[in-house]
């Protein structure tokens, strides 16, 4: 009796010449993601392919979708020896209950503290930005009480946070925000900023006056030099003079400023090395926080194919910068995980540009596979390095030049050169990729040390707050405390804040509701 024929994978009976292919991809690893539509958790696989790495995933009831995770597969393998030991807050702010990631908080299952609190202390904005992962417009303007509590909370789990940023909306046009600074402050944390478009520092001379007195550093919106720049990603062609004048009166006050360049492929690509450029020469400036435009909020149509990534500035920073800087200055970020952050430092001197990197081995210090036992004196170098490659790290800070300077015991720099010196003539050049709905990593996301403070206690991981649906709900609770809150002040009276809090059991990834009311009735089903 003849065998029956064999069935390939398409049903069809498989001919007897027929020839196994190999596919075009290595499987690397699988994680957890969600679907970009709906926002259901689902199976990711990592995908290998032509020295690029995908994140391929399925929602049984979206369907398919692919996008690129990171453009050097072999930088993306290699740096798992860069992954730090997380550090274990001393309180969390929820149980495990529903898992990753619905049950953030942080919670005991989160492998990192939070090196940086961020506090969105209002909604509202003086622009109307294309490219907005606040999504901002009118809706909430927290009250005193309400940032002192959660500053209160931030120190209740970190003990001696060290980071706080005030963003928004736009934080400027906050009437309190010089007392949000102060009541940072006065709780014993060292450094606080302020994300800004620079609008309000451009044309106020009573709010600089302020800010010289209170001395945050400054997190600078700036995408570039070009027109058609800023009309695509600030729908403003003409707003560069005034961010320059922005520049030149934070440095007319000694500020300390890293600039924040969102970079679009086929928008902005070609001015990175222009924006280094400036940064090496401009009086104010300490560092650049270059981030891959990424797809969450309120964004322009885009191909998640084609999105830009970390090694793909390094590439350009390569190309732009004549040789000034090269991708080999450029170190992952432990605290995180690996493929979230890189970072490079270097001393200026005139027209010499030198990248630590180039002076110290980085690499090795920051080694923690292979874990090398090393000599006394090292130890104190590889804290130093784990200092400035931390996100905790602000750019110009004595205690960023401090460390700076114990990295370099061996360099060769001139004994005479203070503390204060290597701070004006050092700068940070780092590159964020945030994920989104696309690249969404529950893997990354565990480790992430960027957190939204909330009221209530909640500490809420940045890439989960801004694609998961904790925005949303969260808004929407905002949003309806602000009747609240407008009584409160003008009765003179203090704001009871109230807990925000999240239900993801009805389908609420997406939800926008109204009012509290709305959330309870959510919750009672």
């Amino acid at each position: 009796m003849p065998l029956k024929s064999a069935i390939d994978v398409n049903g069809a009976s498989a001919s007897p010449r027929s020839v196994k292919k190999d596919a075009d991809y290595v499987f690397y690893e699988l994680t957890r993601s969600i679907c970009p539509q709906c926002r259901k958790v689902i199976d990711a696989k990592i995908l290998l392919r032509n020295n690029k790495v995908y994140m391929a995933k399925r929602c049984p009831d979206c369907g398919p979708f692919e996008a690129l995770v990171y453009g050097d597969a072999q930088a993306y393998t290699n740096f798992s020896k860069f992954n730090k030991p997380g550090t274990i807050p001393l309180a969390y702010g929820t149980e495990i209950k529903d898992g990753c990631p619905h049950d953030c908080g942080l919670c005991p299952d989160h492998q990192q503290h939070a090196c940086l609190g961020i506090i969105e202390v209002n909604s509202a904005c003086n622009m109307n930005c294309p490219l907005c992962f606040a999504d901002a417009r009118p809706g909430f303007s927290l009250a005193m009480e309400e940032v002192e509590a959660m500053l209160d909370d931030f120190v209740r789990t970190e003990g001696n946070p060290e980071v706080v940023q005030f963003s928004g909306g736009e934080p400027t046009i906050h009437p309190q925000i010089i007392d949000f600074v102060k009541a940072a402050r006065a709780r014993g944390i060292p450094f606080v900023m302020i994300n800004t478009n620079g609008k309000r520092i451009a044309h106020d001379d009573r709010f600089l006056e302020q800010l010289a007195e209170v001395r945050p550093s400054i997190y600078f919106q700036f995408d570039g030099f070009d027109s058609e720049t800023y009309r695509i990603i600030r729908g403003e062609p003409d707003i560069l003079e005034e961010k320059l004048l922005a520049l030149d009166r934070l440095a007319s006050i000694g500020l300390n400023v890293t600039l924040v360049p969102a970079i679009e492929r086929g928008v902005n690509d070609h001015e990175v090395g222009r924006i280094i450029d400036l940064a090496i020469k401009h009086p104010a400036i300490r560092g650049i926080n270059f981030q891959p435009a990424f797809h969450a909020g309120r964004h322009m149509q885009h191909d998640p194919m084609q999105r830009m990534t970390i090694p793909d500035i390094v590439k350009l920073i390569e190309n732009q910068t004549t040789g000034k800087f090269v991708a080999s200055d450029f170190i992952p970020v432990p605290c995180c995980f690996p493929s979230c952050n890189s970072v490079t430092y270097a001393f200026i001197d005139g027209d010499k540009v030198t990248p630590l990197s180039r002076i110290v081995n980085v690499y090795d210090y920051l080694d923690y596979i292979t874990n090398r036992v090393m000599p006394d004196f090292s130890l104190e170098i590889k804290k130093a390095l784990e200092g400035l490659w931390s996100s905790s790290s602000l750019a110009g800070s004595q205690k960023s030049a401090e460390q700076f300077a114990i990295s370099c015991q061996a360099c060769g720099l001139p004994e005479s050169l203070t503390i204060g010196d290597i701070a004006k003539n050092m700068v940070m050049i780092m590159l964020q990729d945030f994920m989104d709905p696309w690249t969404f990593n529950q893997k990354n996301l565990m480790k992430c040390c960027k957190e939204f403070l909330l009221p209530g206690g909640k500490q809420i991981p940045f890439c989960s707050y801004n694609s998961v649906g904790y925005r949303e709900q969260a808004r929407a609770q905002l949003d309806a405390m602000e009747p609240r809150r407008k009584q409160a002040r003008r009765e003179g009276v203090p704001f009871r804040p109230e807990p925000v809090v999240f239900d993801f059991h009805a389908g609420t990834e997406r939800m926008e509701v109204a009012s509290l009311l709305q959330i309870d009735e959510v919750k009672s089903h």
